[in-house]
């Protein structure tokens, strides 16, 4: 048999042979299109989907030689995003390009199905993509979960007064990482110095299904890209804002080490970074200590909502 596709970069028995020791991990994979059976016991189902990726958090895994947790930021980046309606995680599907198949993509997929085993949810099928030409791997995810209608959390009842719980993320999770590759790139932050640039995103969707079950959870927001201010204001209706206490909570040192060694403005950081704030739940303020209790990560009433100015 001809070896010419195998010679401009694809190998096609290679390729064969990842997707079945893919399987015993994932028994799902592997067919055309992933099937996934809708649980019984819901009236009116809303299922509600999300993409995401790790963006140049990937170029900190290169520079570690260490790809073993990126897998778990793509995962959780994706549930982290869906949870927020009051979604129940469902199934995962990812998309990874490489140049070759080799032991980092392994490692990779593996981080992969441990975050849906984190999530609840299972890893249904997915694309692994050969383009010899490509110089790195690149990662995107996609998620589902489903949702009883009249459960769904919009943040349309939240009114001035309502608490915002914060709570604590793992680290930088999965944004600003542009800024730290320059600063990288220009010899103001090492890796070797700061080894917790590759703590993999907190994934939240266990301790969030506990709070639905048990408070009323008025709204929610996953801190990503814009910060707090502006991720937690997604969730409210027109005419009201958060008012966040920047002084409630201690803010990790690595964020500190960022500002500090890229002589980064405060008011930069804050709409960067999540500061050590990974999720935020908005509550009525007299059930606040019952969801406080409920909560298995450090976590901070962080601020209030009230009327716009």
């Amino acid at each position: 048999m001809s070896n010419r596709y195998k010679e401009v970069g694809v190998d096609i028995e290679a390729g064969n042979a990842f997707v079945n020791q893919l399987k015993e991990k994932a028994p799902s994979i592997g067919g055309f299109g992933g099937m996934f059976k809708v649980p019984a016991g819901y009236e009116n189902p809303i299922l509600v989907s999300g993409a995401d990726g790790v963006g140049t958090k990937i170029n900190i895994a290169r520079v570690a030689g260490d790809y073993s947790t990126i897998g778990i930021d793509l995962v959780a980046m994706c549930v982290n995003d869906v949870i927020t309606s009051g979604a129940k995680p469902l199934y995962f599907l990812d998309y990874v390009s490489t140049k070759k198949l080799d032991t980092n993509v392994a490692s990779i997929v593996d981080g992969i199905v441990k975050g849906c085993w984190m999530s609840g949810c299972e890893l249904l099928g997915g694309e692994t993509a050969e383009h010899h030409r490509q110089s790195d791997y690149d990662l995107a995810g996609f998620c589902t979960g489903i949702v009883e209608e009249h459960d769904v959390v919009d943040g349309s009842i939240i009114k001035p007064g309502d608490a915002i719980i914060g709570i604590q993320s793992s680290g930088i999770h999965s944004n600003g990482y542009t800024l730290i590759n320059d600063m990288l790139w220009r010899h103001q932050l090492y890796y070797k110095d700061t080894p917790e640039l590759l703590e993999p995103t907190r994934i939240y969707a266990a301790t969030v299904q506990r709070l639905l079950d048990e408070v009323p959870v008025l709204g929610m927001a996953h801190i990503t890209g814009g910060g707090l201010e502006e991720n937690v204001s997604r969730c409210l209706p027109a005419g009201l804002q958060a008012h966040i206490n920047w002084n409630s909570w201690p803010m990790p040192e690595i964020f500190n080490k960022i500002m500090l060694a890229g002589e980064v403005p405060e008011e930069d950081m804050k709409r960067i970074f999540n500061m050590g704030i990974g999720y935020c739940i908005v509550v009525p303020p007299e059930v606040v200590d019952d969801t406080m209790i409920l909560i298995d990560y450090p976590s901070q009433v962080i601020g209030h909502v009230r009327c716009t100015m």
